[in-house]
């Protein structure tokens, strides 16, 4: 008789190929669902997710609920933290971190800061998306296993609601420079 475990994985996600591959690279199964939870899984992955997890849900599946966030919170919670992260100057990281009733305010499992250099906001976009997939690749045997860390986020940092970014001069190809530039003709 084989002792095979394998743990059931819902991926909330626009984009689940990105992190498939590491889930089943443990032996892990998984669906994808991009508007709610569902019943009969072990862990729910968010990663991209455009919604809000509410109650019932945050008490059913607690401390099984986690989300790949592209800031280095408590910096730029909510909407757009790659854009944020260059308009307000605040540190630019990835952020592996359970789900609360807050907006991105959850403990901490794993964070990386991001080296930037002079780009646009999509290509440091991309980046950062890299690097979110390579810190969740370390990250997931701990998570599955459940001894990831926890720690809670420190306090300060920032929220944004997407209707708060200004209009970018090129869309997602606009320089950083030129976001950097909105901060000072906003102040």
């Amino acid at each position: 008789m084989s002792d095979i475990f394998y743990q059931k994985v819902m991926i909330l996600s626009p984009y689940p190929e990105r992190i498939a591959p590491i889930i089943e690279a443990t032996g892990d199964r998984w669906q994808v669902s991009e508007d709610a939870l569902s019943d009969h899984f072990d862990w729910y992955v968010s990663y991209g997710f455009r919604h809000i997890i509410r109650e019932p849900d945050l008490t059913r599946h607690a401390g099984r609920i986690i989300n790949l966030h592209i800031s280095m919170l408590p910096w730029n919670r909510g909407a757009d933290p790659n854009f944020w992260a260059w308009h307000d100057g605040t540190p630019h990281g990835v952020t592996v971190h359970y789900i609360d009733a807050g907006m991105d305010t959850g403990d901490i499992i794993a964070q990386r800061e991001v080296p930037m250099g002079e780009e646009t906001l999509a290509s440091s976009y991309a980046r950062l998306n890299e690097a979110m997939v390579s810190l969740f690749g370390q990250v997931w045997p701990q998570i599955r296993s459940g001894t990831a860390p926890r720690s809670p986020q420190p306090a300060g940092g920032s929220l944004h609601r997407s209707d708060q970014r200004p209009a970018l001069p090129a869309g997602w190809d606009t320089p950083v420079a030129q976001v950097r530039r909105l901060r000072s003709d906003t102040k």
